[in-house]
């Protein structure tokens, strides 16, 4: 009787030794580094996309996942209650909105990047549009983003600007409105529906068109009186629990190699940075001589 009694014991008791064992082993195995998490604005998809990969492939230990939308759905879901370390915005409305709110840390925000509007037609081009006063012209379809996206509110200022110009005349805004058959709530979906054929134009960055697209589109110049500038700022979120990791993933965003990143992607360089960087790459190049 004994030894029938003796074995469910023993099994008992390697059965708590595995059960201990998984306990403390299981977090080790699941565990996959760092962890950062980056909301970023739908037209730097491709940039920060590329930004990630190269962060991980130096920083192996930490992996960078993306949220990448509209700023203003990006705005509404950090209110909301969304976790990010990181945010990176095509404006600097929804990111003083958040400051405002408590949700930023002030002093981390900066501008990294510009970038400007351009009209996009397919390349077969079944509008006939040669130039932006073609976009007043009855029957065209046009796609811009919603006035609450930062494309589309930049998209409505550029058209008032060319209205008041006489070159335009007060009736180019309303005819090209007219004239538009979606407003989208990100870029990415603009660029889209112009490359599939749905619209005959699109208002974007100069920015937005992912370079295996760029053989399906033609782009359209806005000059530059009538253009903007368009401000791409960057902040830590209050409630990131690695504020230290989330300011060196900035940092590299605003270094050289970020920046060559992206200017790759048709970004412009803030001019503060550009003097920076220039300096960073002046003062390497010295020590590389001194060193020679």
């Amino acid at each position: 009787m004994k030894s029938k009694t003796f074995v469910p014991v023993l099994l008992c008791a390697v059965v708590s030794v595995l059960v201990i064992t998984c306990g403390c082993t299981a977090p080790m195995q699941t565990a996959q580094g760092k962890q950062l998490t980056v909301f970023a604005a739908a037209s730097l998809t491709d940039a920060f996309t590329e930004l990630g990969q190269n962060y991980h492939a130096n920083h192996t230990d930490v992996n960078v996942s993306f949220n990448f939308d509209g700023s203003q759905v990006l705005q509404t879901q950090i209110e909301n209650g969304a976790y990010a370390d990181v945010f990176a915005s095509a404006d600097m409305g929804h990111m003083k909105a958040l400051k405002n709110e408590g949700y930023m840390n002030n002093s981390t925000v900066n501008v990294f990047a510009q970038n400007r509007l351009q009209v996009i037609i397919p390349k077969d081009n079944p509008g006939n549009i040669t130039s932006v006063s073609d976009l007043a012209k009855p029957g065209l379809k046009i796609v811009i983003g919603t006035q609450a996206v930062p494309v589309g509110n930049y998209t409505l200022q550029v058209l008032a600007k060319m209205a008041n110009d006489t070159t335009y005349g007060p009736d180019y805004r309303n005819k090209v409105m007219s004239n538009v058959v979606s407003q989208e709530t990100n870029v990415n979906n603009i660029v889209t529906k112009v490359t599939l054929g749905e619209a005959d134009a699109g208002f974007v960055y100069q920015s937005d068109v992912p370079l295996k697209q760029k053989a399906q589109v033609d782009r359209i110049i806005i000059l530059d009186k009538y253009n903007l500038v368009a401000q791409y700022p960057i902040g830590i979120l209050t409630q990131s629990k690695d504020p230290g990791l989330a300011q060196d993933f900035i940092n590299y965003v605003n270094s050289p190699a970020g920046q060559a990143v992206l200017q790759k992607y048709g970004f412009i360089v803030p001019q503060r940075q550009a003097s920076q960087n220039a300096t960073m790459t002046g003062v390497a190049s010295q020590r590389t001589t001194a060193m020679a």
